[in-house]
């Protein structure tokens, strides 16, 4: 059955069977995109994929009905309800990789995506890759003389693995807002070594913005 976004909004409002009938063809949509979708991510073969698929799409239907006053129109209905399905998807990806992956494993660049940020941009002179790894390797060399185990720990986990601050710090036994102060020492001695290099924050910034 076709539905237009006022069909959409109009049978996920209403009540009984006209109500529960949308949702059942929701559900049948978002399950029926993630495959491709996550596909970059997790294949049908992984023995974790029907487990999360289904997951993810009871949280997507939860969230799309939170959030139904907030569709503005601007794309059909159900690229929008996809769109909330991979977010909700990816994030619980990496709640899987960070249960399986250690703060010291990530101190250590143990990570699996660690070869994907190293690969030359294709778009890239040579000497401009060149320059860059020359900064990367000065910023390692800070962050492993400068700074505490502590410091190198909580701010690989958080500004490089993107591992929220709420699991960063109950992993370290630690307040949010104590991580926060850890976090900004951190940065203010990486400033201040940086600088002495000749090197300015924007630069460092812009090459992981290539």
């Amino acid at each position: 059955m076709h539905r237009t976004n006022e069909d959409w909004l109009t049978d996920l409002h209403a009540a009984g069977e006209q109500r529960e009938t949308a949702l059942s063809d929701l559900h049948a949509i978002i399950i029926a995109g993630l495959p491709y979708a996550l596909s970059k991510w997790i294949l049908p073969e992984d023995p974790r994929f029907s487990a999360l698929v289904e997951e993810v799409t009871q949280e997507t239907i939860l969230r799309t009905i939170a959030k139904l006053d907030t569709f503005e129109g601007r794309s059909q209905f159900t690229t929008w309800v996809h769109t909330i399905a991979v977010r909700i998807a990816l994030s619980e990806l990496r709640r899987a990789k960070w249960r399986e992956v250690s703060l010291d494993e990530m101190q250590q660049g143990n990570d699996p995506e660690d070869e994907a940020r190293e690969m030359p941009d294709q778009g890239q002179s040579v000497e401009k890759s060149i320059e860059n790894k020359e900064m990367m390797h000065m910023l390692q060399q800070v962050m492993l003389h400068e700074l505490t185990d502590k410091q190198r720990k909580a701010l690989m986990a958080v500004a490089v693995q993107g591992m929220p601050l709420e699991e960063v710090a109950r992993r370290m036994g630690t307040e949010r807002n104590a991580l926060y102060k850890l976090l900004h020492d951190a940065r203010l001695k990486l400033k201040k070594h940086l600088e002495k290099h000749g090197l300015s924050p924007l630069e460092i910034l812009a090459m992981f913005e290539q």
